[in-house]
């Protein structure tokens, strides 16, 4: 690891993945590395799925509305065509991207980048999501960041879902979802479920 002038390390290929649930700040912690890795005159790029078009098409945008420009791409495999000569890549919401995504990452850094991956740990229903559990397991460093739970002001453990829809991948902001902590969580569905059986 060296030092350049402006105190910024330079780590030689390296994963970073800062999860957690929804209104966390993962993104604002993601746009702010990738804006110090900026300062330090490093080349960086910031990748997004495609189909995060919530706040802008082409910038990744956090939930208090600072934003970073972006690329958008449709698989984890663009990634190895459009990091080339990049010192720093940059994933946000990388629970939407394919399994493939933590080769992907692997390779990178391997080849001395560092990757820096944002994403939900767990999906609604606090089942691990996507390839973040495998990007976890391979990260040099994981960073799980909390939001405050809307009913009690604990740590938030879950992103609830407050509309009725079943599909896994619902994008949304506070009309959509709610940080939960464990026992909030679990006292909503302990209510859900006893009025299913009335």
């Amino acid at each position: 690891m060296t030092n350049n002038l402006t105190g910024e390390s330079r780590h030689p290929g390296r994963i970073e993945v800062v999860c957690g649930s929804m209104f966390s700040g993962k993104t604002e912690e993601l746009i702010r590395r990738m804006r110090r890795a900026k300062f330090a005159k490093q080349k960086v790029e910031i990748f997004k799925p495609s189909i995060d078009t919530r706040y802008s098409e082409e910038e990744v945008v956090s939930h208090d509305r600072h934003a970073i420009p972006s690329t958008p791409i449709d698989a984890s495999a663009q990634l190895l065509l459009l990091a080339s000569d990049i010192d720093v890549v940059g994933i946000d919401e990388a629970q939407f991207f394919d399994e493939g995504l933590v080769e992907v990452c692997n390779e990178l850094a391997n080849r001395g980048v560092r990757v820096i991956v944002a994403g939900l740990d767990m999906d609604y229903k606090g089942i691990p999501f996507g390839p973040i559990p495998g990007l976890c397991a391979i990260a040099d460093e994981v960073t799980k960041v909390h939001a405050i739970c809307v009913r009690c002001g604990a740590l938030a453990y879950i992103s609830h879902r407050k509309v009725e829809n079943e599909r896994r991948v619902l994008l949304g902001e506070t009309e959509q979802y709610e940080p939960l902590c464990r026992e909030c969580y679990r006292q909503l569905q302990n209510h859900e479920e006893s009025l299913k059986r009335v």
